[in-house]
This record gives structure tokens, sequence and C-alpha cells, in this order.
């Protein structure tokens, strides 16, 4: 039985896999020289079956090593050596090993052993030995490379394992053929697919029910240019002049007519700086030197750049591909007079005020700021900046949730902490309803006896649901008071800020009245094990990086517990794993939600 093996390399991985006493060593290395002489960049990982050194006793390498050095690297103007302590009980990750090799070094990696793995293998065979064949077993060998006396069916391929320039060609030709294979593009695990379990909704379905009751905000006011970062642009900008507003060059050269038969040389007729025009019409055999941005005279259709230009006795010839069009920027190319620059609904940041700008805007109309009203519940929470009490902790959530919420551009109310009694929360929660479009607690929503939040909204207001099949923030209430919108957020910090990306952010982005509000999710390749649960969604804290394959891989920042903010610190994404999965095994394909700017 193979075990699956997903090759995290862009070159080609061939295993050469035989019983003991079979002679792999042997091959490689007469193998080894004549695939280097046929151009092949090689690396090989060999698989051992007991301990080994590779320095000398008595040298300092191996001296620091056995002193305690888990890692140890020695290096000279020649070679250089990384050895690793590494303990292990099972057989070493190969994954794992193949990412410690610098592949763009490398056209090919040849790997001596794990014949368990299911990655592409030649067999070696010897009929002498007695042994049984493994191509009956495992479906990844390519072909068998065995002696005369070796009986073999006619659809397995039979390389002679005395001939190595045969071996060699066959090796050749397979990495000739590998192409990286296209990652499994798993289905989004927050689609509508996932289903709640009784009083416990999935993240799907909390997400469309909390959307279900979010109503844009339809107040606007107008705003200087200056003034509008980060804010939503209520109506669409339409521009008022066509962008360039002329066709004009786009480099410094020579505008000319291009119509066949061209001549041997322009006349020059003179030159356009930018701001300024030539008036006359150009004729063909004409030219006239142009800077770039500058329009082009009417009649010319076409510039040359200057480095392939030569201009000498008011005459100019082009060297290089001469074509009608070629380096010229029409009129209204970018956007035409009359369309929409900018849609309703956008986020304004610098390209988005700079494009408003270079169309003559000096003011716009923007959506009303949401309005965030925050505090934290509980006895045991302690304001920063005071002395920590006995069995408390200091107050983190309520400023990651403003932080987050700034950074969406809504208004920020400070509550403060609020004291762990149903008249406090209930005068709370009045009173933050009637002056804010959105309240957010944390703390108070779980199931202890001092836990009130669900009892006071209740009486107040009204309560939509109460939990949700993830990890971490399964406790999260969500509900209403008069138009307020409620978020009870989980005490835990992580939690709370996870549970702020995926609910509290596209609801505040679309209460805003923002278009791209939904969570942008992208695939990626896992580096290492990441567990679950079935029957919920797993959000691990993680930290993606491009990989020397071009693809998004991501690794866990370790311990995931909920109270621990460094973490989050740590890293730059979530790693999804969806409610029908267990696990995602390194090599195997899923998805992230980035922080993106929000964190």
């Amino acid at each position: 039985m193979s075990t699956v093996f997903h090759n995290p390399l862009p070159i080609p991985v061939l295993g050469f896999c035989a019983y003991s006493g079979t002679g792999k060593t042997t091959l490689l290395k007469q193998l080894i020289p004549v695939l280097k002489q046929r151009g092949l960049r090689l690396a090989v990982l060999k698989h051992a079956h007991h301990n080994f050194d590779v320095d000398i006793p008595g040298k300092d390498s191996y001296e620091m090593r056995k002193a305690g050095a888990r890692q140890m690297l020695v290096a000279s103007h020649v070679r250089w050596a990384l050895m690793t302590e590494d303990p292990q009980e099972t057989d070493p990750d190969l994954v794992h090993l193949l990412q410690q090799l610098e592949a763009d070094k490398a056209d090919l990696v040849l790997v001596e052993g794990f014949k368990k793995l299911a990655l592409p293998k030649i067999e070696l065979h010897r009929a002498a030995l007695g042994k049984p064949f493994i191509y009956t077993e495992d479906p990844n060998i390519l072909a068998v490379a065995c002696c005369d006396e070796t009986q073999l069916p006619a659809q397995i391929l039979r390389l002679d394992i005395n001939n190595i320039e045969q071996i060699a060609d066959f090796v050749l030709q397979y990495a000739a053929n590998w192409r990286p294979p296209h990652p499994v593009v798993k289905p989004l695990p927050l689609d509508a697919s996932e289903t709640g379990d009784g009083d416990n909704l999935s993240v799907r379905q909390g997400i469309d029910k909390i959307l279900a009751q979010v109503q844009p905000i339809s107040a606007t006011e107008t705003l200087m240019l200056d003034d509008s970062d980060n804010r939503i642009l209520a109506c669409d900008a339409v521009s008022p002049v066509d962008v360039p507003q002329q066709t004009n060059s786009a480099m410094d050269g020579y505008a000319f007519v291009h119509r066949e038969p061209l001549p041997e040389a322009f006349e020059v007729k003179g030159e356009v700086l930018a701001g300024h025009s030539y008036d006359a019409q150009l004729q063909p055999g004409q030219a006239v030197r142009i800077m770039t941005g500058a329009p082009l005279p009417t009649g010319a259709n076409a510039v040359q750049p200057r480095e392939l230009a030569n201009e000498a006795d008011g005459y100019v010839r082009f060297s290089g591909t001469l074509k009608a069009g070629q380096n010229v920027r029409l009129a209204g190319e970018d956007i035409a007079k009359g369309a929409v620059a900018l849609a309703a609904g956008s986020r304004l940041g610098a390209a988005e005020q700079g494009l408003l700008a270079s169309l003559g805007f000096a003011q716009i109309s923007a959506v009303r700021r949401p309005v965030v009203a925050v505090f934290s519940s509980g006895d045991e929470v302690c304001q920063p900046g005071t002395e920590l009490k006995p069995n408390c902790i200091y107050d983190s959530n309520r400023f990651t949730i403003k932080a987050m919420a700034k950074r969406l551009g809504c208004d920020v109310i400070d509550l403060g902490i609020i004291e762990d009694s149903e008249a406090a929360l209930t005068a709370a929660l009045a009173g933050a309803a009637a002056k804010a479009d959105v309240v957010i607690s944390s703390g108070g929503v779980s199931v202890g006896n001092a836990d009130y939040i669900k009892k006071v909204l209740a009486a107040i207001g009204e309560v939509h649901f109460w939990r949700i099949n993830m990890r971490p923030g399964r406790p999260l209430a969500f509900g209403k008071v008069n138009d307020a919108l409620f978020f009870g957020l989980p005490g835990n910090p992580v939690a709370t800020m996870v549970v702020f990306l995926l609910f509290v952010q596209p609801a505040l982005r679309k209460l805003a009245g923002e278009l791209d509000w939904q969570p942008q999710l992208l695939p990626a390749i896992a580096d290492e094990t990441f567990k679950s649960r079935q029957g919920r969604t797993e959000f691990s804290r993680a930290i993606a990086r491009i990989g020397a394959d071009g693809q998004l891989h991501v690794t866990s920042t370790g311990s995931q517990g909920s109270g621990m903010l460094s973490s989050m610190v740590k890293g730059n994404c979530l790693a999804v794993i969806g409610d029908q999965d267990e696990r995602v095994a390194a090599g195997q394909p899923l998805y992230i939600l980035p922080f993106g700017a929000l964190l």
C-alpha cells in the first residue's frame, strides 16, 4: 500500500526503489555522471535506515552538534552542509526533506528509497535474489530495470539494469515530459453547502443571517477630496473629460505619418513639448520631434522612440519596427468622457483620490460614516493603565475592536467596561443603540451564571442566533435593538478578532454602502498538517508566503490557544478547514483568509 505523496517543488522528483542488495546505490553512482554529462543538474536524496554521521568525530562541527546544537551548518569556498538533529519515531517526511533542497539550482531530484510513498519510481529487480515485485502493489512504478532472467508482462516497461545509457535516456525523457500538476482547488469552505447543527449555525448561515439584516446607510455628505480617504463614494463619478484629453505621444521621439510607401528619411518640421501643440497638419514624409504626453499633430499616426532615430541636416531616419499606431495614446482610451470612472460604493484610497483629481473633481459625495459603539463586560476585566486586580485581566478586546472598526472608516463610541449586572448591561445596551448603527460587546456571551447579554438582548431587542459551528469563536450573539445591529463577541481575545473578521467586517462594509464586502479567500498549499473536527469550521492562525513553485504556501503560527494574541501578531492570515474535513495534510490544498490591512 502506497502513502500519498505531493511534490512540493517546481521540478520533477523520480524515485529508485528495490529490495536491499539489488544495487540501487551502485546503479545511481553510474547513472549520475552520465546524466550530468548530458546537461542535467541533479539533486539526490537518500533514505538511510540507520543512524549516521556525515562529519568526523573531533572536528568542530561534530563536537558542536553533539554538544546540543539542533542545526549545524559548516561551509567552505567549495561546499556547505547543513546537519540537523531531528529524532522521529517514524520514517522522515519526504515532503519536508525536499523543501530543504535549492530547487532553483537543480533540474531533477533522484530519490533512493522511500518505496512506500506514491511518488513516480523506477523499480530495480534481479531474479537471482528471489524477491517479489514491487510494481504489483504500487501503480506509481513507471518502469522496471531488471536482468535478462527477469520475466515481466508485456504491459510493464522494461529497462536493462546493466544498460546505464538506456536508463539515462528514460530519465531524461521523463524530466523533459514532466509538468507541475495543477493543485486541486477545493470548494470554498464558506459556501452554501455548509449546514448547521440545531441551534448551532454554520459560518455561511451566520454570515447570511447577519447580512440579511443590514440595510446600507442612505445619508450622504459632501467632502473635499483631501478629506475623502477611506470613505465610500455615494454616487457614480462620471468623467467630464476624455482621459487622456488628446491623442498624445507615449514617449520621447518623433511623430510622423505612417503611410506606405515610407520614405527613407522624414523632413523634421518642428518640435512639440508637453502642454504645447503643432498647429499645422503633418504631411506624409514629414515628422516632428515630440515629448511624452505632448499632443500628436493632425495627420500624425505613429511615434518612433528617440533612441531608434538619427537626425541630421533637417531629416530623420528611423531604425527598428515602424507601424501605424505605435507609441500613441488615443484620446479617451483610459476613460471616455461621460463614462463612469468610479462606481458608487467604491472605497477611496490613494489611487482613487488621484484618479478623481485627474478628472477635475475637487469634492465628492460620500456615505455617512457608520457609528459603532463598543463596550466590554465582565468583573474580571481591568482598564489598561490601572492597577491589575487579583484574578483579573487587562481589557484587550475593546482596543482591537475599536482599531478594526476605525480601519473600516467607522466613527467609534467607547463605552468602556460595563459591570456584570443585568441592570448595568440593560442601560448600556439601550443607550448605545440610541446613539449608534452597530453595538459591539465582548465577553458575557457563553453559558456562565454571570453572562447576562443574551437575557438583556432578548428583553429589550431581539436575538437572531447565539452559536456558530466554528473554532475559535463559537459563542457569537447577533440580534437587534430597535434599528441598531448588535454583536456579542466572545471573551477570548483571538476569538474576538476572528469573529470580527468573519462576521462584523462584512456587515460594516455593507452598512457603509461598499460594493466589495465579501470575504476574499485565496487557495494555498498546506506545508504542514492542519487538524479540525468534522462538523465545524476551523480557523487557524497562519503565515502565508510565496513558495519556490510560485504558489501560496501556508504554515501554522504554532499553538492555537484562543487567548494567545501573539499568534495574531505573528500571522498574516487564517487557514480555513471546512466543516467537511477533519484534517488537511501537508501538501494538500486549502483556503486562507488574509488579514489584509484590517489588522
